[in-house]
């Protein structure tokens, strides 16, 4: 009979420890926001003590950083994968495009923890700015690559194209799902993407 390390039965606890912590304080904050919650609201909806909470992070600011540092490789390899990007800008860029308005419409935690994040970011900036660091970033850095290895898109300003891609369709995700807008300005995703494909494409064939 092979009998597991103690070490490894402690690692496996751990992470298990870490996932409930994490799955509770995503409860408490999307409830009360950031500054509504406790590190003692944390542990009971986790089920564990505030000893415990405590031994796996300093303070609630740790705690929110993971919680966005987790949703933003979630994210990002929910879109882009675990490979580099190849292929013809046209299919790749429309494939992202789509894959990522249909997350985001879909994922209702996330938009959710989005509008916790942006409602505390004028008291707590600094939050808001891991978000950028963790989730923004890394997107804008990847598709700025991708836009600058393809030299056939006659493209000046690769980083500038892939701001305005991500923010269209950010944009067009807080207006349509995140502000409730979607029957105040109606607009199907597929006009979206289209013209972001007629923009930075089409124009240069």
């Amino acid at each position: 009979m092979v009998r597991a390390k103690v070490s490894d039965i402690d690692r496996d606890n751990s992470a298990e420890k870490v996932e409930q912590i994490l799955q509770g304080a995503m409860q408490e904050f999307l409830a009360h926001g950031f500054a509504g919650t406790s590190m003692d609201r944390v542990a009971a909806a986790a089920g564990v003590s505030k000893a415990t909470v405590y031994s796996h992070f300093a303070d609630k600011e740790g705690l929110f950083k993971a919680l966005v540092e987790r949703l933003a490789r979630k994210k990002f390899e929910s879109i882009f994968g675990s490979e580099s990007l190849e292929g013809e800008p046209s299919q790749v860029l429309r494939q992202l495009g789509t894959k990522a308005l249909q997350l985001m419409h879909v994922d209702q935690e996330h938009r959710a923890f989005m509008r916790v994040l942006i409602g505390e970011s004028g008291r707590f900036p600094e939050l808001a700015q891991v978000c950028v660091r963790a989730m923004h970033k890394p997107v804008l850095e990847t598709l700025t690559q991708y836009i600058a290895s393809h030299p056939e898109l006659k493209i000046a300003d690769p980083e500038a194209i892939a701001r305005i891609l991500v923010g269209s369709l950010v944009h067009f995700h807080i207006t349509q799902d995140v502000l409730h807008g979607k029957d105040i300005v109606p607009m199907e995703s597929d006009r979206i993407i289209d013209a972001l494909m007629n923009m930075i494409v089409k124009s240069a064939q």
